[in-house]
């Protein structure tokens, strides 16, 4: 009899435990919806990141969306052909769940764009060779899991290789010593499958830099010491950079566990 009132017991304490649980999931949750400003519609695929959990989604049909957030959190907005958005989060807006939030669709002047044909005579062997190439190289050193791309093939592209592998510690602790609040945001940034497709789609480094709050200027520095080229650094998607950082964090990491 005993046991049977414990299990009863046991059974109401777990059945409120949970029902606390998922009140306070919902409090730190924050429902809007977004708007276009001009046409007052909803918008659908608007991506949300609130910058300080490192939580990302999307709005649905209905331009609604729910995010894990509380006052004070900043949330990043960005759709395309829209201008982004920062809001931060106050306590009226988690208490009353009906706040709706406007973009502002952008106009963009388009540049004149000059086409230059490649004259082709009809040999591949010579057409092949009129074609501009990526003329980035990436060197490797046996024994090493690391490749180092360099840029143009040249000299000074070995040489600055060699001085990264032989001296890599000083190089890596100007990088990411001054930064480690920034730097340990990578981890998280990249567990979440919304904020890694909405960096696969982007090329502007805006959302990124919000992220990691480094300037564009600091993503070059860091991908630049780190031996990327400057073809990869102006082509990549801002996912691909966002992995290049973290590797690069990686091997700094590493490098010191070892002093």
């Amino acid at each position: 009899m005993n046991k049977y009132i414990l299990l009863v017991f046991s059974l109401i304490t777990f059945c409120g435990f949970s029902q606390d649980k998922k009140t306070k999931e919902k409090e730190n949750e924050f429902t809007a919806t977004i708007i276009n400003a001009q046409t007052d519609e909803p918008m659908p695929s608007v991506h949300i990141v609130n910058l300080n959990q490192v939580k990302g989604t999307i709005t649905d049909q209905e331009g609604k969306f729910t995010i894990p957030a509380v006052a004070n959190d900043t949330l990043y907005l960005t759709y395309l052909g829209f201008k982004s958005q920062k809001i931060k989060i106050t306590n009226d807006m988690l208490k009353f769940k009906d706040t709706k939030i406007t973009l502002t669709e952008l106009a963009f002047a388009l540049e004149e764009v000059v086409v230059k044909p490649y004259q082709l005579t009809g040999f591949l062997e010579i057409d092949a060779k009129n074609v501009s190439l990526n003329d980035s190289y990436q060197y490797a050193i046996s024994g090493l899991n690391t490749g180092y791309e360099a840029g143009n093939k040249n000299p000074s592209a070995v040489t600055k290789v060699l001085g990264a592998i032989l001296n890599p510690a000083d190089l890596l602790r100007n990088l990411f010593g001054k930064k480690p609040a920034q730097m340990r945001k990578l981890r998280q940034i990249k567990e979440d499958d919304r904020i890694r497709d909405l960096l696969a789609a982007k090329f502007d480094r805006e959302t990124l830099t919000e992220l990691l709050q480094l300037e564009k200027v600091d993503i070059e520095d860091i991908l630049n010491n780190c031996n990327y080229s400057k073809s990869f650094i102006q082509t990549a998607n801002d996912l691909q950079i966002l992995d290049a950082i973290s590797g690069c964090y990686e091997e700094y990491k590493g490098l010191n566990r070892k002093k």
